[in-house]
């Protein structure tokens, strides 16, 4: 349960994202799927929350038609004396919770609030230290939230989630203490401030977009304006670096075998820095009811193919979410 301060907009229950079939394969046909009952199904009244993404005859067109009608509200939350900004609309239906990556922010779901909020409420989150929020000395957040309170989550859409490679447990331990020393240059010198802002240009940022967008051409004005401008915001170096930096803490494979709900792992198969081929692992976890794989998709679906994704989520909420009366 989310509260607010009384000068804010308010929030009502919400949390993490869920689905419910397996092995979804992508094809151009649409998906073909082998069904399973949910562990979950009998357990009614929570709220499902998508943390960064099935398929029906939507389009392109009529996302942008939807997005032009439905109003999203802008707000702010006040949490432990920090400002978190988010965004909202709907008002009836399932919760749904749209959570951003690194460096992205609540508007990176702009595609994806007006078309789920015309059957469910839908909230999305600058995480502190991301967009307009607070940015405070930076530590982590991720799929622990669904570990640590299970009651408030009654599943998890997965987006391209980040493999973590530069993890310090995945790398040879002679590499270890290079890594080391690299993280506290960037960390503890200039060296790491003068990189941020090599970075923090609209040339890098289209540049960066470009690399990880299948479809270039949705790396647009917007998009660029969107992920840079936060970005020249006041500690924003200093989150940069620091998630950069971080190859510590729990890995994703560590996380899912803890989480009581169902889980839908969704991923873009031209992703660059995040490969399918190992994505796919994750669909072999017992919780893991689906691995969608989406086609010539990059490593932002909800960005770049929203006619895909919101159907996706969708469907998803339909399935599993229950709402008291």
């Amino acid at each position: 349960m989310a509260t607010t301060s009384s000068s804010t907009c308010g929030f009502s229950k919400l949390h993490f994202p869920l689905i419910f079939t397996n092995n979804i394969s992508s094809s151009t046909s649409g998906f073909h799927t082998r069904t399973r009952v949910s562990p979950i199904a009998s357990k009614p009244n929570r709220i499902i929350s998508v943390s960064s993404c099935l398929i029906d005859s939507s389009s392109v067109e009529a996302v942008e038609s939807i997005s032009s009608k439905v109003k999203v509200e802008t707000c702010v939350w006040n949490w432990k004396g920090y400002s978190i900004r988010y965004q909202y609309a709907g008002n009836s239906g399932p919760a749904l919770v749209l959570v951003h990556g690194f460096g992205a922010n609540s508007d990176h779901w702009r595609k994806n609030i007006p078309v789920l909020a015309e059957s469910h409420r839908v909230f999305s989150i600058d995480l502190i230290g991301y967009g307009y929020s607070d940015k405070p000395n930076p530590r982590l957040v991720g799929l622990q939230a669904a570990v640590t309170d299970p009651s408030i989550c009654k599943g998890i859409v997965l987006l391209n989630i980040s493999l973590r490679m530069l993890h310090i447990t995945k790398q040879p331990w002679f590499g270890r203490p290079l890594i080391r020393s690299f993280q506290n240059l960037l960390r503890n010198t200039p060296v790491g401030k003068l990189f941020f802002q090599t970075v923090a240009t609209k040339e890098a940022v289209r540049n960066i977009l470009c690399q990880c967008y299948h479809d270039t051409s949705q790396v647009t004005e917007e998009l660029v304006d969107s992920i840079l401008l936060p970005g020249l915001e006041p500690g924003a170096a200093d989150v940069f670096l620091e998630f950069i930096c971080y190859s510590d803490g729990p890995l994703p494979e560590e996380l899912l075998p803890q989480v009581k709900c169902p889980v839908l792992v969704v991923w873009g198969d031209k992703d660059p820095w995040e490969p399918i081929e190992l994505g796919r692992a994750y669909g072999n976890f017992d919780l893991v009811e689906d691995f969608v794989a989406l086609p010539n998709v990059g490593h932002c679906p909800q960005d770049e193919a929203p006619h895909l994704v919101n159907p996706l989520v969708e469907s998803f909420a339909a399935r599993h979410a229950t709402v008291k009366s």
